[in-house]
């Protein structure tokens, strides 16, 4: 794995762990971090040995958002030209393997945003998320009006957006934008941990979990359930399914190949 300057990398087993680091910006989401984080990234998404993948930040701070001193200056033709956001910021919304989001703090603007293309959330009790942008004169940009709002509804999407409140970790899992709340000394290893058993199962079946998850999201549910039959029957002719199977009537644990 090579070094980086704003992120850390670790590999724990067959979980992927990435902490963004700019402690003293509270881990502002730079152009040169979202870049290591896409490199990093594509490191753990092209090693076999690698099954799940968990982003975390600090106590103090997931990302308190874009790092705003950077692009203040652009103008349209900048940002347009150069792909802004597009160009960097999707790589964890891309992954084919499962990821988790582990927050703990401010998880603000581009952090939340961040956040939201994880696979799943899970939170600290200390977590606070807030879509800011229009106290500087702007609006989410990287997927906060969409993604919000498929997660806890067009009213709090709207309201949170429009007034820049900030939801505790309590007011996020009852409305769906994290799975769970766990204490703050426990994240990281909690989110290890599930990463951990997501990583022990087979992985091109968790894949297409996953792919089939996300198509509720782009399509009619009749699309979707077609989408889903389709996948289940190709894990027919899969290795792994035989396994999976066979050991499930021979009462053993499975011997996973990912094929």
């Amino acid at each position: 794995m090579a070094t980086y300057d704003t992120i850390l990398v670790e590999t724990r087993g067959a979980v992927g762990l990435v902490t963004l680091n700019r402690p003293k910006a509270l881990n502002a989401l730079s152009d040169r971090l979202m870049a290591e984080l896409g490199q990093a990234l594509d490191v753990y998404e092209s090693d076999d040995a690698i099954g799940a993948i968990v982003v975390t930040g600090s106590e103090k701070a997931f990302a308190a958002g874009a790092d705003i001193k950077e692009v203040a200056g652009f103008g349209f033709m900048e940002v347009y030209k150069a792909d802004f956001i597009t160009s960097r910021w999707e790589r964890l919304a891309r992954c084919r393997k499962p990821t988790i989001a582990a927050v703990a703090g401010y998880a603000l603007g581009g952090g939340c945003e961040l956040a939201m293309m994880a696979d799943f959330i899970l939170a600290a009790d200390t977590a606070q998320f807030a879509l800011p942008e229009l106290t500087i004169g702007t609006i989410p940009g990287a997927g906060g009006t969409q993604r919000l709002t498929r997660l806890v509804g067009k009213s709090k999407a709207m309201e949170m957006v429009l007034s820049a409140r900030r939801m505790d970790a309590v007011e996020a899992e009852r409305a769906g934008l994290v799975s769970r709340v766990v204490p703050a000394a426990d994240l990281v290893d909690e989110a290890i941990r599930v990463a951990q058993r997501i990583a022990a199962f087979s992985g091109p079946v968790a894949m297409m979990a996953k792919e089939a998850v996300n198509a509720a999201y782009e399509t009619t549910l009749a699309e979707g359930v077609r989408f889903e039959r389709r996948l289940a029957h190709s894990t027919f002719a899969i290795e792994d399914q035989k396994e999976g199977m066979a050991a499930f009537a021979e009462k053993r644990q499975p011997v996973w190949k990912n094929r």
